[in-house]
């Protein structure tokens, strides 16, 4: 099962896929005239906005967007993504970053333009802008959307990999005896009381509905961030010397990975850029539809200020976490070690920081833990409002599905992980092709901010 998954996500994940992403980006920074640059200034000014109009504040919905995206995937995902392709899969995955902030935009904008009003706030996203903006007749890639939705939350990234990320982790720092045998994998005491810790504590989160969600994601967010960005920000203080030779060594090996790498590495350009493009899009999830559920949330009103809001998701996951991770691995070399997942990234904090090795591996894994449980309420929020689309308002069907949500988590440390990540893969990509086939049918319909030569100065970035 697990081959065939891998298959189908490679094919899924080929160059079609990710020429779409990259295009759609490109197509909306031609037509806002690089709104990602020339506004990213204000964009970032307006997200301690508070509108208070009956949601939740634009903050709020940006932190919850960032919980879902500031995950694993910048410790786990990059490092895999660099192991596999090379270093040069940074690069891609930052061109896909800078591009996909234009997406963001677009997405944000359609998701305040046409929400809906809901009992617990504002409802909206990409099922919203597809039946509203699109007509009656598209409701059926509103629905494949929706589906895809819940089942990428409760299958795969929501849930399973999330969990598995944090008793692995924790696991792997505090050694403990083996409480069972299951199938002939051994679990540990750490395994079990982390896993039992980590339902209980996402269940007080979820059971508090909407508003308690935001709040977590609001305290939450900018700690982890900040904690994690300050300590790989000291590794590569103490590593300066070397970061211009880091650099020149992911813009040659994202263009002639071979020639640089070596041809036994069994790196190539395809590779490296589906590496880049295919985890860029993971982490940030432009273009991928999440997001604009999270911003039809805001109570901000202005479909343009939160398009600008929404579009820093992007910047703050990737192009500053994503990129900070990228060159601690290169700088110390830990990307070709031969380690999986978040192994890589302690290997580069053990050996670039300038204290106790014990205390780099602490600190990773207590950013790694609260990485994942931010993305296990994240993508539970994003799920339930897939799943309020395809039910009405019944919220029954929605208790009934965060029961089953709690259950996979309780039970995720005991299943194999790596079907789960190549599952949600694959749900990714059905995710994005309704989202990305509604960007462009709707293009005319997003208004970008105007450019200061062409109005006053109060309209203006």
């Amino acid at each position: 099962m697990e081959e065939l998954l891998r298959r189908v996500g490679e094919r899924i994940w080929g160059w079609p896929l990710m020429l779409l992403f990259i295009g759609v980006g490109l197509l909306f920074t031609v037509r806002g005239r690089g709104v990602q640059f020339r506004c990213l200034g204000r964009a970032l000014r307006l997200i301690r906005a508070r509108e208070g109009r009956g949601g939740i504040s634009p903050y709020a919905a940006l932190c919850t967007a960032l919980a879902a995206t500031v995950g694993t995937g910048n410790i786990v995902g990059v490092a895999t993504a660099l192991a596999s392709g090379g270093p040069g899969a940074l690069l891609w995955m930052l061109l896909a970053a800078v591009f996909g902030m234009a997406t963001q935009y677009a997405e944000g904008f359609l998701a305040v333009k046409y929400r809906r009003k809901a009992k617990d706030g504002y409802f909206g996203g990409p099922f919203c802008y597809i039946e509203q903006g699109l007509g009656s007749r598209f409701r059926w890639l509103a629905v494949a959307f929706a589906a895809a939705g819940a089942s990428v939350g409760i299958l795969g990234v929501g849930t399973t990999a999330q969990v598995n990320s944090i008793t692995g982790a924790a696991d792997a720092f505090f050694a403990s005896q083996t409480a069972f045998v299951l199938a002939g994998h051994a679990y540990s005491k750490t395994v079990v009381i982390t896993g039992a810790l980590t339902t209980l504590a996402a269940a007080l989160v979820l059971l508090g509905g909407v508003r308690r969600i935001a709040k977590v994601c609001e305290a939450l967010v900018p700690i982890m961030t900040a904690l994690y960005v300050l300590f790989s920000a000291v590794l590569l203080v103490c590593c300066a010397d070397r970061i211009p030779s880091a650099v020149a060594l992911i813009v040659k090996s994202a263009f002639c990975p071979q020639a640089v790498l070596g041809a036994g590495t069994g790196v190539s350009l395809k590779l490296a850029l589906r590496m880049g493009v295919g985890r860029g899009v993971f982490t940030n999830e432009a273009g991928l539809g999440s997001s604009p559920i999270a911003a039809a949330a805001s109570d901000e009103t202005d479909p343009v200020r939160q398009g600008l809001i929404s579009m820093t998701g992007t910047f703050i996951d990737t192009i500053v976490i994503c990129t900070v991770t990228g060159l601690c691995l290169t700088v110390t070399g830990a990307w070709s070690a031969p380690l999986q997942g978040v192994r890589i990234t302690d290997a580069a904090w053990r050996a670039g920081l300038p204290w106790a090795e014990s205390l780099s591996s602490f600190v990773l894994v207590v950013c790694l833990i609260f990485f994942a449980f931010a993305t296990i309420i994240g993508w539970n929020f994003y799920a339930e409002r897939c799943v309020q689309y395809l039910t009405g308002t019944q919220p029954g069907v929605r208790k009934l599905y965060r029961v089953f949500y709690l259950l996979v988590i309780a039970i995720g440390p005991y299943v194999t992980v790596t079907a789960a990540w190549e599952l949600a893969d694959i749900l990714n990509a059905v995710m994005a092709l309704p989202n990305l086939t509604a960007l462009l049918l709707l293009q005319k319909r997003v208004a970008f901010p105007i450019p200061k030569k062409m109005t006053n100065p109060q309209k203006s970035c």
